[in-house]
């Protein structure tokens, strides 16, 4: 029976200051036309941190179940070691997707943009079919392009439209960033994964790509986002805050290019969500400003 502590640990929470990324840009794009709303970006924090809790808990069950986590290096899964039984993860999956659901009406109801109860619902089925169901579109390398749409366009978009009614593209620009950067994440997880992937039949973006070329897409996920941010300058001269971010992301992406792997990847993938959260409060802030 796994213990309170190791429940957490399965819902990886290192991954939740990334979940936040979006929002912010997507409430400073707000700002930026004159409409921020402190409630409705609240509860849409509270939207993306209980996604990516469920996502998190999915990804062990499913990945479990098929047997493809059991040698991996990296955060401890609760299904494939044995701590929790496979419907427990199910159930606890299906529980915050839920607490997202429920908190994500609340937003539609305050913003009343109803339509986007259907594009909630296209969420959480993405989410859930990464990796679970009969063809996981994250097992054919695919996992890239859903992140980049759900974790980046819908969830920076969704949270300006929330609030302002509107879009602009300087929130265009940030959801293009946030989306590449979340990318550059999975990324380097499946960088790192790749020779126990690719054993299973797991067909990441990464395993495709093969380790080389894999490599500078993670470079470049990572280093695209300075330049869109720096274009919203003209329009929120603040953003240049991002800036501040050139050196963390070049040494990310030269610690990649030099050929780190395996355990020498955890403090890259750990890196790698900070620069996210990093850019989306800069960004976000330079929006607002």
């Amino acid at each position: 029976m796994a213990t309170s502590s190791q429940w957490i640990a399965g819902a990886r929470p290192r991954t939740l200051p990334a979940a936040a990324a979006p929002v912010i840009v997507g409430t400073g794009a707000a700002a930026q036309l004159g409409s921020e709303d402190l409630l409705r970006g609240l509860l849409a924090l509270g939207v993306a941190l209980a996604l990516q809790v469920g996502v998190n808990y999915a990804n062990d069950y499913s990945d479990g179940v098929r047997g493809t986590d059991t040698d991996r290096v990296g955060p401890m899964r609760l299904t494939a070691t044995g701590l929790a039984r496979p419907r427990q993860v199910k159930l606890a999956a299906f529980a915050a997707f839920g607490v997202g659901s429920l908190l994500g009406l609340a937003l539609v109801a305050l913003s009343g943009q109803w339509w986007l109860i259907a594009v909630g619902a296209v969420s959480i089925a993405a989410g859930w079919y990464y990796t679970g169901g009969r063809r996981p579109y994250g097992y054919r390398g695919l996992g890239e392009v859903g992140v980049f749409v759900f974790f980046g366009l819908v969830a920076v978009l969704g949270t300006t439209y929330t609030q302002a009614g509107r879009i602009s593209w300087p929130a265009a620009a940030g959801a293009v960033s946030i989306g590449l950067i979340a990318c550059a994440l999975l990324m380097v997880n499946n960088l790192r994964d790749i020779p126990t992937d690719a054993l299973v039949g797991k067909r990441t973006l990464a395993v495709r790509l093969g380790d080389h070329r894999a490599r500078r897409v993670y470079a470049a996920m990572v280093l695209l986002p300075i330049a869109l941010a720096v274009a919203c300058a003209f329009v929120a001269p603040w953003s240049l805050l991002v800036l501040l971010l050139v050196f963390p992301a070049g040494l990310l992406a030269f610690t990649v290019l030099v050929g780190a792997r395996g355990f020498a990847l955890v403090p890259v993938l750990a890196g790698t969500g900070a620069y996210e959260l990093g850019f989306g409060v800069l960004l976000g802030l330079g929006l607002a400003l």
